[in-house]
């Protein structure tokens, strides 16, 4: 067996509209097919690929399953980003990467899961 890339992540929601619309809305992936599943939920894509699973209609467990600390994805348009982020008031922190001095903006989605966006070292600092 050899992995060849990553599939995609699923995050559990309290809230399946409110979860949608920070991933769609604010982070702009798009939200696509999905099978019929017995559950609610989305599928959130990039072009072709579902890379993000929203799981809802049961309660968030008292205990988080695993030991996964954050999803990263590679972004675009860092001042469009941060824009977003404040209009929705949505904190987040913002670093350059030691060695690549790549830009890493850290947020949380609705229900505490961290989010990574890398953009690229040439992209301008955001403006307030």
């Amino acid at each position: 067996m050899t992995i060849e890339s990553m599939n995609h992540f699923t995050v559990l929601s309290s809230d399946l509209e409110r979860s949608k619309a920070f991933y769609v809305n604010v982070l702009g992936l798009a939200e696509g097919y999905r099978p019929p599943f017995a559950f609610p939920g989305a599928w959130l894509y990039v072009g072709n690929h579902a890379i993000l699973h929203i799981m809802a209609g049961r309660p968030m467990p008292v205990h988080a399953a695993g030991v996964i600390d954050h999803m990263a994805f590679t972004a675009t348009d860092l001042q469009a980003v941060a824009d977003a982020l404040k209009r929705h008031k949505i904190p987040y922190e913002l670093k350059r990467l030691p060695g690549s001095n790549s830009w890493q903006l850290f947020c949380y989605d609705p229900d505490g899961a961290k989010v990574e966006l890398d953009f690229a070292a040439d992209e301008p600092e955001p403006v307030s």
